[in-house]
């Protein structure tokens, strides 16, 4: 069995689709430290041919709380419909707007206030409209030591989960070293997202953006053929 885990992101890049979609388990962590500077509550969509951020904005609380002890701040509730009216005037003219801007609504408008609830509510959504059929697995339920850290949670998650193969993205071949993995049974691959462009408008290619930019410019099937096959693994 292969198995993937991530940390949840905000309506993430396509190679995080990917991944999900490659493994038969996909883990999500929920007790793992929030990162101002990661993807956890923010993404990138396109705006007048260049990336801009969207952004979930967060009640004010300690660094050094895990994501699941996080929560939204009291300004979402309003917040929330600009980043909608951002999202309809960046790609209201954008070939797939009718079918998808509901999708990415559903996602917003979702009355979670807290963050990982929040965030995996919409993984889920883009899950079903990607069809993609992985099950998801909160990283706290898995019965392991969470007070083990990198290389060693994750291959006790595998442990635990009788996974014989751990699917990680390409970056972290500076973290993780197969031979590590292979003294404990488990093959260690890496998947890496394949150059790719498609048309946004008439602007220069702007690359991994938020899959919203994705779905907006290319159809359902379009979009499932990238995650199926614009990526290698080594």
């Amino acid at each position: 069995m292969t198995i993937g885990i991530m940390q949840p992101y905000f309506l993430p890049y396509l190679g995080y689709f990917q991944l999900m979609n490659a493994v038969d388990e996909f883990v999500i962590y929920d007790n793992i430290e929030f990162s101002k500077k990661g993807w956890i509550n923010r993404n990138r969509i396109l705006v007048n041919g260049t990336d801009s951020f969207i952004t979930i904005p967060l009640k004010k609380d300690s660094d050094y709380l895990d994501v699941r002890d996080r929560y939204v701040s009291d300004i979402w509730s309003r917040e929330k419909k600009r980043v909608l009216n951002r999202i309809i005037e960046a790609y209201r003219k954008a070939p797939h707007f009718e079918c998808v801007y509901p999708v990415v609504e559903q996602t917003i408008i979702c009355e979670e206030c807290n963050l990982f609830k929040f965030v995996l509510n919409s993984l889920d959504i883009v899950k079903k409209y990607l069809e993609i059929r992985t099950p998801f697995l909160v990283s706290s339920t898995i019965p392991i030591d969470h007070a083990l850290r990198a290389e060693n949670k994750v291959i006790s998650i595998c442990k635990a989960r009788k996974a014989n193969t751990y699917l990680n993205p390409i970056g972290g071949m500076q973290l993780y070293q197969k031979d590590d993995f292979k003294k404990e049974g488990i093959d260690l691959r890496f998947l890496k997202t394949k150059d790719m462009s498609y048309k946004q408008f008439n602007n220069e290619f702007v690359p991994s953006l938020s899959i919203v930019d994705v779905m907006m410019f290319n159809s359902r099937e379009e979009t499932k053929e990238y995650i199926n096959s614009s990526y290698t693994l080594a």
